[in-house]
């Protein structure tokens, strides 16, 4: 068990899923690589460190806010819960619909590192569909009878944060080589959008099965 009583296999199962997510084609994977070939990688790094400030921030309110909703309306968490099940099949779809990813670098200016991290920070707060991600995909693993829900959300965080600041890191460090090897092969990118969509697709339904947890 977890600190915050959450179960090991139930945390593996969403480092999986946050290791997909982070592992997705994306607007911040062309920011990111337009950034570090056009800057360099010290530019990529800060870039990436300030996408990482503005999640930790999009996880923190969603800690915040699950916890007041399900002590103010209990019964609200398996409606939460129902609606992150869906939202995570409506993913599957529009990932597996989607018309691929282009890996062309846009052209960007350079400019001075707080520059790089505010930029960053602000592209990922403002974008919504961050904060829809957390408050979709926290309930799912959630266990209000296994103890404090501001604990397991901070924790779920926590690990959502680490492992899409790897990967980020990982994609700065060798942006040249994968952009030239995305861009030579396209039929790679539908291959990943088919498992990645399916893969969502399978999470989403298995989720909303599993026997829902209520608080004492």
């Amino acid at each position: 068990m977890s600190p915050f009583g959450l179960p090991l296999d139930s945390l593996a199962l969403f480092a999986l899923a946050s290791l997909l997510l982070a592992a997705t084609p994306g607007p911040v994977w062309l920011y990111l690589l337009s950034r570090t070939l056009a800057q360099g990688r010290r530019a990529g790094y800060f870039s990436m460190f300030g996408v990482a400030a503005g999640l930790a921030l999009h996880a923190t309110f969603a800690a915040f806010g699950l916890t007041v909703v399900l002590l103010a309306v209990p019964l609200a968490f398996d409606a939460i819960k129902l609606a992150g099940a869906a939202y995570l099949l409506w993913l599957a779809f529009n990932t597996l619909r989607g018309g691929g990813f282009s890996f062309t670098p846009q052209p960007l200016e350079s400019v001075p590192d707080r520059v790089l991290l505010r930029q960053a920070f602000v592209a990922a707060l403002v974008n919504p569909k961050v904060a829809v991600f957390y408050l979709s995909l926290f309930p799912q693993f959630v266990q209000p009878a296994a103890g404090p829900v501001l604990g397991q959300s901070l924790l779920l965080g926590s690990i959502q944060i680490a492992i899409a600041a790897a990967v980020d890191m990982s994609l700065v460090t060798v942006a040249g080589v994968l952009a030239a090897w995305f861009a030579r092969r396209p039929a790679w990118l539908r291959l990943q959008r088919w498992f990645l969509g399916s893969a969502f697709g399978v999470l989403a339904v298995w989720l909303a099965l599993t026997p829902r947890h209520h608080s004492p």
